[in-house]
């Protein structure tokens, strides 16, 4: 029996033993939505073997009409029971990879294009980690950017609703798996900061779509909203992702040179130069909304310039 076929048996039983009723398969359109249907208990079996089809036409950036059938495929290592699941009739979720109808990975599917950028690096050694610190803003209504809070970077304010979001986010995002760092207000008002431990970059690309999940569920049974619209409030800070990144091989952090009078490596910086270099269209893919723009300006801590930055630490004995 195959690593994938125990997997597979595991989900089968914790399905089972859990009572669960509804399985939510996921995965994410090209710009980074998460997409979802449901299935139940009685397909699961069928589904991990052979995938659900269904209408990729509908789907934005996948399939044109006439090429409409792409078949999900689920991931049963990324199978977690969600948070406010009932006792009875519960509902787990899977992260799923695309398909064509001949089995083949579809070119549209973006866990595809990273798992193969990543076979790229693993190709030569790598592992590629990443650490995201993941801003957002909770507002009183869909309707109107009302805040919660008039809190700036690290404050504390009695009777603060967010603090009681946060820490429920925290809890959720914990008991499926994900661990979390540290939490706190940033600095416009109502605007909050949840940083996840790193990890492998496919584990952290499904747990960041499962964080925003998690945030905007728990907002919305809490009668507020949340948002991780780029900026939602003129003349405030807007919300970004910042992203630590790492190569590693043999377990060894291959950007740190002792000997080096800033401690980097040439592989990290070859790698700040690649980051540099290709800015510009790394852009256009982490910036895809015209509302990313308005948050790319000066006075507001976000990034207008590309350059690169040596922080010296001061060392006491």
């Amino acid at each position: 029996m195959t690593d994938n076929d125990e997997m597979k048996e595991y989900v089968l039983k914790k399905a089972r033993d859990n009572k669960l009723k509804f399985i939510r398969l996921w995965f994410t359109d090209v710009q980074g939505i998460l997409k979802s249907f449901s299935i139940t208990i009685e397909e699961l079996e069928g589904a991990l073997t052979d995938g659900m089809g269904f209408d990729g036409s509908s789907i934005e950036g996948f399939s044109r009409i006439e090429e409409s059938d792409v078949i999900a495929l689920p991931d049963p290592s990324t199978f977690q029971i969600l948070p406010w699941s009932p006792p009875e009739d519960g509902v787990a979720r899977m992260f799923c990879d695309i398909l064509e109808p001949d089995g083949s990975s579809f070119e549209g599917d973006p866990r595809w294009v990273l798992k193969k950028t990543l076979k790229k690096a693993a190709d030569l050694g790598y592992t590629y980690y990443v650490g995201p610190e993941l801003e957002y803003f909770y507002f009183k209504s869909d309707k109107d950017p009302e805040t919660l809070d008039s809190g700036g970077y690290f404050d504390l304010t009695t009777l603060d609703v967010a603090s009681d979001l946060r820490r429920t986010t925290i809890l959720y995002l914990e008991s499926m798996g994900i661990g979390v760092e540290y939490s706190h207000h940033e600095v416009a008002p109502s605007q909050h900061e949840i940083d996840l431990r790193y990890s492998d970059a496919l584990t952290m690309a499904d747990n960041a779509m499962t964080y925003r999940m998690i945030v905007k569920e728990v907002a919305t049974r809490n009668g507020v909203y949340a948002t991780f619209m780029p900026k939602p409030i003129f003349g405030e800070n807007g919300s970004g992702m910042h992203t630590h990144q790492s190569l590693f091989k043999n377990d060894k952090n291959v950007f740190f040179d002792p000997d080096d009078s800033y401690n980097l490596s040439a592989e990290a910086k070859g790698f700040i130069a690649g980051l540099l270099k290709h800015s510009k269209e790394i852009c256009a893919i982490t910036n895809q909304w015209v509302n990313s723009y308005k948050r790319l300006v000066p006075g507001y801590e976000a990034p207008v310039y590309i350059s690169w930055q040596h922080i010296h630490v001061s060392r006491h004995p």
